[in-house]
């Protein structure tokens, strides 16, 4: 008996030593999936509270970016006219038409994209061939925009008077117009493109190059030096005066009950409260907002190049500070900032 009561103890115990480390192991596990359960907890925790103190950053930065004071470039009527000049165009050139003075410059010798400025150089090359003015012509499928895809409210087969599509190549910025007038020259575009290189060349325009009547091929190039200089040119053709500053303008297209109005492109010009002697906008991402004028300010005649403008409005803005800078100053000295030459002196040739 006593023998199988031993047994029995011996058996008991040996159960009870191999149990012992099944039952350590489960405990150590739950030990460790609680010790995970809270780790995860924290960090779930941790992220909601960096989530949290990151939104309050942002809300403190843009409170307190509202709070700045605003760039110089962005609040042209809070500007009084004292002070260096600031422009926010990338490329900006101011000249005395009579004589010829640089007022203000900033990257003057940079070539890049011209956008639709180039329309000046068309209508030059149109007006040079001597065509008829009053023969009417169409817009053909070689006028359509295929390029940048770019739209118009002269569909193919519309016919206007030379004349007119000439008006509305300057005045609206008119895409098709301007096509029009290129592939209606003798020898067609072609020949025009090369009419356009060559009348750069006759005007000293030796930073200059044209692929494309519109400029809305980025290979129109030319510098702020260059477009002064044709500026000056373009203002002896009464015409481009006439149609660059007409503030709207009205055409009777085949095919339609009703005219179709066409807006100048420069809201200076449709504004009416300056006085302004030619005139010509362009726009391509590539060339950014872009502006040319020949305007009176403070009193005297000057010609203006704004180029590469990153906002809708800069432009406009940086033409406002101008014409205050200038009131204000009188006869301001010749400023010059960021890589500068020498323009031209005496007039303008």
């Amino acid at each position: 008996m006593k023998s199988v009561f031993k047994k029995l103890m011996m058996l008991y115990v040996s159960l009870a030593l191999v149990a012992a480390p099944v039952e350590l192991l489960a405990g150590t596990k739950k030990s460790q999936k609680r010790i995970h359960s809270s780790q995860k907890s924290s960090l779930s925790k941790q992220r909601i509270s960096n989530r949290h103190n990151l939104k309050k950053v942002s809300v403190k930065l843009r409170a307190s970016r509202a709070m700045q004071p605003r760039n110089a470039f962005m609040t042209e009527d809070s500007y009084d006219g004292s002070g260096v000049l600031q422009l926010a165009s990338n490329k900006a050139l101011i000249v005395n038409q009579n004589t010829g003075e640089v007022i203000y410059a900033k990257n003057t010798n940079l070539s890049a994209p011209i956008a639709s400025i180039t329309k000046l150089m068309t209508a030059m090359v149109m007006l040079d061939a001597k065509q008829p003015l009053d023969e009417v012509i169409a817009i053909s499928s070689e006028d359509v925009d295929y390029l940048k895809g770019t739209g118009s409210r002269l569909a193919v087969g519309s016919r206007l008077s030379r004349g007119e599509f000439l008006q509305l190549a300057l005045m609206a910025s008119e895409n098709r117009a301007a096509s029009a007038l290129a592939h209606n020259y003798p020898g067609g575009k072609y020949e025009f493109v090369k009419a356009m290189n060559a009348k750069a060349l006759q005007l000293g325009l030796f930073n200059t190059r044209f692929v494309d009547p519109t400029g809305l091929d980025s290979g129109n190039v030319s510098t702020a030096e260059d477009l002064a200089k044709m500026v000056q040119a373009a203002y002896q053709y009464p015409e481009i005066r006439s149609a660059s500053t007409m503030p709207s303008h009205e055409v009777h297209v085949e095919g339609r009950n009703y005219p179709v109005n066409f807006n100048n492109t420069n809201g200076l010009v449709r504004a009416g409260e300056w006085e302004i002697g030619l005139s010509k906008t362009g726009f391509i991402n590539e060339a950014g907002r872009c502006l040319v004028m020949q305007a009176q300010i403070a009193g005297e005649p000057m010609i203006v190049v704004l180029l590469d403008s990153y906002g809708k409005m800069t432009r406009i803005g940086d033409a406002k500070r101008i014409r205050k800078w200038m009131e204000h100053n009188g006869d301001p000295r010749p400023t010059t900032t960021g890589q500068i030459q020498p323009v031209m002196s005496g007039s303008i040739s």
